[in-house]
């Protein structure tokens, strides 16, 4: 098991692998069920909802508070290793999220409702909203950012100084928002107003 376990590939099939038997088991006489897909997307929503806050939080509580302690000449295994790979799974991650978040809403005839903020799904709709802020600032603000400080597009010394503060500030929302959006996410289904 351990070889397995060793191949993150191997680690995730696995994984997909032991869900998949738990469905069938256990759900096997309503796989057809609209109230099963709009399960399976939720599962997916949370899931990419985790890989995406999950690097967020990194980001912002590993990465970037310790960067300075990392001597200079060990900084390019984070800006040109780490980093990139890191961007990479929290852009898609975002994008996954929103986009199983938004099948799950039209699945459950709630889409605009909870867009416009009606009643019965105000929580659910400013989580929305939040969300797609967040998404916003992943693709518009921190990733074309982060692609200056990176030196994966050109930029001076000045233009990945004020691209690294846009991106930290934008990171930095992202964290601040993902609280409440959290919160709201969780109140909908005990608190729906």
């Amino acid at each position: 098991m351990g070889k397995v376990l060793e191949n993150l590939h191997q680690t995730l099939a696995i994984g997909l692998g032991l869900a998949i038997i738990l469905a069938l088991v256990f759900h096997l006489g309503s796989i057809a069920s609209h109230a099963y897909w709009a399960f399976v997307f939720r599962w997916l929503h949370v899931f990419f909802g985790v890989l995406w806050i999950g690097l967020l939080y990194y980001l912002n509580f590993v990465q970037v508070p310790n960067m300075p302690k990392i001597p200079a000449e060990q900084r390019p295994a984070i800006t040109k290793v780490i980093a990139p790979a890191v961007l990479f799974f929290f852009r898609y991650a975002a994008l996954l999220t929103v986009i199983t978040g938004l099948i799950l809403a039209a699945m459950n005839m709630y889409i605009l409702e909870a867009l416009m903020f009606r009643s019965g799904v105000t929580m659910i709709g400013i989580g929305m909203w939040l969300g797609l802020i967040m998404a916003f600032n992943v693709w518009f603000l921190i990733w074309p950012n982060q692609q200056k400080v990176l030196g994966l597009v050109p930029a001076d010394d000045a233009a990945k100084a004020k691209a690294a503060r846009t991106a930290l500030l934008a990171s930095r929302t992202n964290t601040m928002l993902s609280i409440p959006m959290l919160f709201c996410m969780v109140a909908q289904q005990n608190f729906p107003v």
